[in-house]
């Protein structure tokens, strides 16, 4: 999980609040509420659980594809670069939220239940399943979850609360860590071009020069970003620019052209253009909502 920190950093929406749980509903190709890193590969400091309702989900890393269908979750580890997709119709929860609400209170000797799982490599995703009879309490729990959204009470955030930690504790009965294994070529490429581009996406950034990051030629650098995450150099870099571009809108008081050039943008007018289409407002829309 290392240099994840040059890659799209998804930030909890409700970080900073005093129950920083995010709750997000996808349908089809819409997140409510909107959400940063919808739709591109992005991590989080977060912990994550996603709960099919309809339709199939594919959660894919540098590694890895892990695929659930409807009535079936998944967990994704902190630290864990990973993109969520879709096919077809498609409704799903994802809740996301840091570890420490699992531990109780600072010091607790049950951190040690948590820190045994999270933030570990050896499980950057796990599949809950219909196949595994021990996940069917786990997946009653995140169905449980799904309809406390629908109907919340004066002691909303103390269901929740119960709940995760009667998720976790079914976990932590069932779940061993496989051992560790070695980076692949493609994986290590990945990290090298996403690491370049975390370093440079404000400057003017070709196919030829990221190729060139990794020693590979133009094709092979397309066939990496295909592979494993089904789109192109050129596509990622467009949404990491925004990314970076919509945290400078909410945490700084720069101005709009300054931060649509540092973020790679060279006009101010074909910035406004993209980053519309990505949220749904406007650079300053989106600043003032922030605000």
């Amino acid at each position: 999980m290392g240099e994840n920190h040059r890659f799209i950093n998804s930030v909890n929406l409700n970080a900073g609040t005093d129950f920083p749980y995010l709750v997000l509903e996808i349908i089809n190709e819409q997140s409510f509420p909107r959400n940063p890193g919808f739709q591109v590969m992005h991590w989080h400091e977060d912990i994550q659980f996603i709960y099919v309702l309809e339709g199939r989900v594919s959660v894919k890393t540098l590694h890895d594809t892990t695929a659930v269908q409807a009535g079936e979750g998944v967990f994704i580890n902190k630290s864990v670069v990973h993109l969520v997709e879709h096919t077809g119709i498609c409704h799903y929860y994802s809740f996301v939220f840091p570890d420490y609400f699992l531990k109780f209170y600072f010091g607790s000797p049950a951190a040690a239940v948590v820190e045994r799982i999270i933030g570990r490599e050896q499980l950057p995703v796990f599949a809950f399943t219909k196949e595994l009879p021990w996940c069917g309490p786990v997946l009653a729990i995140l169905r449980e979850l799904t309809e406390l959204e629908k109907n919340k009470t004066d002691v909303y955030v103390y269901e929740v609360l119960t709940r995760l930690s009667s998720l976790w504790l079914a976990i932590a009965k069932n779940i061993v860590l496989p051992p560790g294994r070695a980076n692949d070529a493609l994986s290590l490429r990945m990290q090298i071009f996403l690491n370049y581009i975390g370093e440079h996406y404000g400057e003017d950034i070709s196919l030829g020069s990221l190729a060139e990051s990794a020693h590979v030629s133009k094709s092979e650098c397309l066939r990496c970003f295909k592979v494993s995450m089904q789109t192109t150099p050129l596509k990622y870099l467009m949404e990491y620019r925004l990314q970076k571009a919509a945290e400078l809108l909410a945490t700084t008081d720069e101005a709009i052209g300054t931060i649509a050039m540092n973020a790679g943008f060279r006009q101010s007018s074909h910035f406004g253009k993209c980053f519309r289409e990505k949220t749904g407002y406007s650079p300053r829309e989106y600043r003032n909502q922030k605000k």
